[in-house]
């Protein structure tokens, strides 16, 4: 049962974040061979200027063993 979050910049339109979640469901499926009644995906919209403090600390940083690609970023 994936249960993936896309976390990203707010601003973008129902119509892209629908794209999102409809590719993440395929490259999941093809990855675990589950099907996709098992994938669930959330997209949540996050300000620019709450993503160090709501996403990049907490998620990124505070999880790093568990991030498998690491952003090539590091934010100001």
């Amino acid at each position: 049962m994936p249960h993936i979050i896309v976390k990203l910049y707010a601003g973008r339109s129902d119509e892209q974040k629908q794209r999102i979640a409809d590719e993440v469901t395929k490259a999941i499926m093809t990855a675990t061979g589950c099907s996709e009644g098992s994938v669930s995906v959330g997209v949540e919209d996050v300000e620019p200027s709450a993503w160090t403090a709501s996403v990049y600390e907490p998620d990124i940083v505070a999880k790093a063993d568990t991030i498998l690609k690491k952003p090539g970023y590091a934010p100001a």
